[in-house]
């Protein structure tokens, strides 16, 4: 079984939704998922600016992820505010505390510690420190980044899916993901994004922006 690190940054819909994918995949005996986090507001900051100083949205969830200290509990905590934030209409916002101090509940832990890890400005450092070290060693650029071996390994972004796919579909897709990602000759495959990311939330947004 292979262990992979996914990280994420909350703000994404296409990163929930292929974290749903890597969530199944586990289920399957296929990869076991440990998880870590990516600010998307960082990494597009202009040049020069310090990310220890600003106050990014995602902070809340990634500030509180960290600081849960377990990578399996960060997952279980992601899974529980995104569904949150993508899969109910209307959505929470990304930085509704009310919305993750409910996840926290969910998953068995104190509301309260979403207070705590805001209080303490050593979690956005603990976050900006993690981003950084990923950046520097894969040259990640966004979310999602899957590292194989463990988070020590190979990485790559994606991949970015629209929707969720079957049992056999998700299994095909990660054992040629998984080799792509290995295959040191290999170095990009894109294509435009032709359909939207089937989220509820994104639905919702779209036919309120219809009006």
């Amino acid at each position: 079984m292979e262990r992979i690190r996914f990280h994420f940054d909350p703000r994404c819909p296409w990163c929930y939704q292929t974290s749903r994918w890597v969530r199944r995949i586990e289920t399957l005996g296929e990869v076991e998922v440990d998880w870590g986090v990516f600010s998307l507001e960082v990494v597009n900051l202009p040049e020069g600016e310090d990310p220890r100083t600003i106050d990014a949205r995602s902070g809340p969830i990634l500030r509180t992820a960290l600081a849960l200290g377990d990578r399996k509990a960060i997952g279980r905590f992601y899974d529980a505010v995104g569904r949150r934030i993508w899969e109910t209409a209307p959505p929470a916002a990304v930085d509704d505390l009310d919305a993750i101090r409910a996840a926290l509940t969910e998953i068995g832990e104190e509301p309260a510690l979403l207070d705590a890890a805001l209080a303490e400005p050593a979690t956005w450092d603990a976050v900006v420190t993690e981003h950084e070290a990923l950046v520097a060693r894969t040259r990640a650029f966004g979310v999602p980044t899957i590292v194989l071996d463990g988070g020590t390994g190979p990485a790559i972004f994606g991949p970015v899916i629209s929707r969720l796919p079957d049992d056999e579909e998700a299994v095909e897709l990660w054992r040629h993901t998984s080799w792509l990602v290995r295959n040191d000759n290999f170095a990009e495959l894109k294509r435009g994004r032709a359909n939207t990311v089937d989220l509820p939330a994104v639905a919702w947004r779209t036919a309120q922006k219809a009006r």
